[in-house]
Formats: C-alpha cells, structure tokens, sequence
C-alpha cells in the first residue's frame, strides 16, 4: 500500500491524492461508510458502490462476536462473505474499550471484554486484535488502542498515550512474524492519543511515526470534549504529522466538520452519523438539514434534494419518505439512509473537485455557513 498527493490546495491544508491497495485505488479525501457487522445498515454493496463508496469499515470486536471467526474465515474473509470487493478498514476494538466501560477491565496486556451478547469474557490482546483484523482479511489494519474520554484527566491521557505506544510494538511484531489470511497482509496504521494535551499528543506522534508506514489515525477527539478544542488539536496534528502519510480521523463526523477537518489536512474520515441520523428522519442536502418528520414535509412533492443523484431523491416525494417514517416503513430508513450515505460521498467527491480547481477555501467557508438549524 502507498499514498501518493495529488494536488495542495493554495489557502489551506487540504490536499486530494490517491491511497494505493491491492483491492483498488481510493481517492482522498475519502468517507468511509461503516458496516459494523458487514453490512452499513440497510444497504447492499450494489448500493454502496453506486453511491460512490471506495472503501468500507468493519468492527473487529463486534465480527469476532458475532458471527465469529470460523464462520468468515470458512467463507474465505470478511470481502467474500459481505460480497464486497473493495478495500475494507477494521477497527480494532480500541473505541470499545471507551464505549463500553462498564463491561470491560483493562491493563498493560490488553482488555478483558465482557460480552454484550451472553456476558462471557473475551481478552483481547494488541496480539489478538491484528490476529482476528488478519483473519477478517482487513487491508486497513487498526493497531490496538485506548480511548480515554474528552473530560479525562491528564493523568489518564497519560496512562492512555503510554498504553497505545506499548500496544503498537505488539501489533507490529504480530504482523510481521505471521503469514497473511485471506488476501492481502494488511497495512498497519498507528492511532495517535492524547487527548486536547499539546504535549502529550507531540509525545504520541513521536513514538507512533516509526510505525505509520503508509498512514496515521488521529484518536481521541470527538469523544466529549469542546468543538473548538477538537479543531486545535487538529491544527497541531496538521503541523506534527508526516505530510507524506494518509490521516485519518476517527468517528468525525458533521459535513462541516468534515470540510473544516480536510482544511486542516485530515484525508480520511468514518462515522455512524449519516445511516444513525438517516433512521431517525434527519436528511443531508446541499441547502442544509431536514427534519422528514416534521409537519410541513406534509403536503411537500419536492425530492429530498433536487441535486441528489440516489433513488430516493430521483423517484419520492418529501412527503412520501414522511409517510413511510409514520408508517414504520422499512423502505423509509433504505431511502433515507441511502441518501445520506451518497450525500456524504457526493461532499467528498465535490471537496476533491473544489480543491483541484483551486476554489475550495472559498467554497468551504459558504458551505459551513448553509450547515446550521435543522429545518
């Protein structure tokens, strides 16, 4: 896997390139819809790929639960038993070591997991996470990490940013002393901790670059703390990490967050907010947000979005979706999420073009200010 820069935009930090993999070309800046049991909710792969979908995100922990191992690695891996042919990023289990606090105990070895299925205990190791991520037959592979939450102390920032440094050694070594499943190795990519702390993401950065062979994952933010802290720190981010490497952001997050995050030079990007919000009625346009639920969708015969090129937008009427939300229709929540998610990729698609033309920091700035109330 390499990444190769394209085009630097004049006024900013964004850059488009190309992150090159055995499974295919991903355009950057790229979002990657997530498929936390292999399937990004109620959508197929037919439907990904003609939204625009380069690359998708599967769950380690979550796979290794449910359906387990055996069962994908009799289907040959994670791309043949999902029907997905492109590139795959899994999470490593590092997030649910955060999300799942009370289910889980945690040392310089690794977590012990208690099950949210059954309650039975899974330790997982740095060792295991790239053991299991190598047998879903991943291409992005997610070094074991910890999480602390954005109002932690910096005392557990600390303890966090040393555990991740310990654990990327273990990872490393594992990958490299056995063979490939599945496909392809694998990339590693390190993910740097911190937390809204100068110095201790400076220290992150230090001891995880030996290991960003191709890219880096910025961790930690988006986990509490103050929006405004979450851009500062990934101001410092811009001028610590390699300009070389592919960056990815985890679990950002808003359009305009996204477009303030490439201005920053950040090229990935993966969250549940498009499908997440989708289910709950709340739609993306290139006008704003829509609520589909509220009353004056009523009588509305209007697409979602005139601009939009998904099924949805070209077949239904705003208060059709509206009287499948009442009704309980599963058809609502594939149309909706199926409009964000091409919504979502259309945005990275338009912010490649607006950075190759030359325009994207004055396109950026009138596109943050159309994202305010929903309506």
């Amino acid at each position: 896997m390499k990444f190769e820069i394209r085009e630097f935009d004049s006024n900013t930090s964004a850059r488009t390139g190309e992150l090159i993999t055995d499974r295919g070309e991903i355009r950057t800046p790229v979002f990657i819809p997530i498929g936390t049991y292999g399937a990004v909710k109620t959508l197929s792969p037919e439907d990904l790929e003609n939204a625009g979908a380069q690359i998708i995100l599967g769950n380690t922990y979550h796979l290794y639960l449910r359906p387990g191992l055996e069962i994908i690695k009799k289907a040959g891996g994670l791309h043949k038993f999902i029907s997905w042919g492109k590139p795959i990023l899994t999470d490593s289990g590092g997030f649910q070591i955060f999300s799942l606090a009370e289910l889980r105990n945690i040392n310089n070895k690794g977590v012990v997991f208690k099950s949210t299925l059954d309650g039975s205990e899974h330790f997982i190791t740095p060792q295991k996470s790239a053991e299991i991520q190598r047998a879903l037959g991943s291409d992005i592979i997610m070094a074991l990490d910890q999480c602390p939450p954005g109002d932690a102390s910096k005392k557990h920032v600390e303890s966090a940013v040393n555990r991740t440094s310990l654990w990327i050694k273990h990872c490393h070594q594992y990958l490299n002393e056995n063979p490939p499943l599945n496909g392809p190795a694998g990339t590693l990519f390190p993910i740097v901790q911190g937390g809204i702390f100068e110095d201790l993401r400076r220290k992150s950065v230090e001891e995880l670059i030996p290991y960003a062979e191709t890219g880096i994952a910025i961790g930690g933010l988006a986990v509490g703390e103050e929006k405004s802290a979450m851009f500062d720190t990934l101001a410092l981010m811009d001028s610590l990490l390699p300009e070389d490497k592919v960056r990815y952001l985890m679990g950002v997050g808003k359009p305009d967050d996204i477009v303030k995050a490439v201005a920053l030079g950040v090229d990935m990007f993966d969250c549940v907010i498009p499908t997440r919000n989708a289910r709950n009625g709340q739609l993306f346009t290139w006008s704003g947000k829509i609520n589909i639920l509220n009353e004056r969708y009523k009588m509305d015969n209007l697409p979602i979005d005139e601009n939009c090129p998904c099924y949805g937008c070209r077949t239904f009427s705003r208060a059709y979706l509206r009287h499948l939300f009442k009704m309980n229709e599963i058809l609502g929540l594939r149309m909706a999420s199926l409009h964000n998610i091409t919504f979502y990729l259309s945005l990275m698609k338009k912010i490649r073009t607006e950075i190759l033309s030359g325009t994207f920091y004055s396109w950026s700035k009138e596109f943050v200010q159309q994202f305010g109330e929903d309506k």
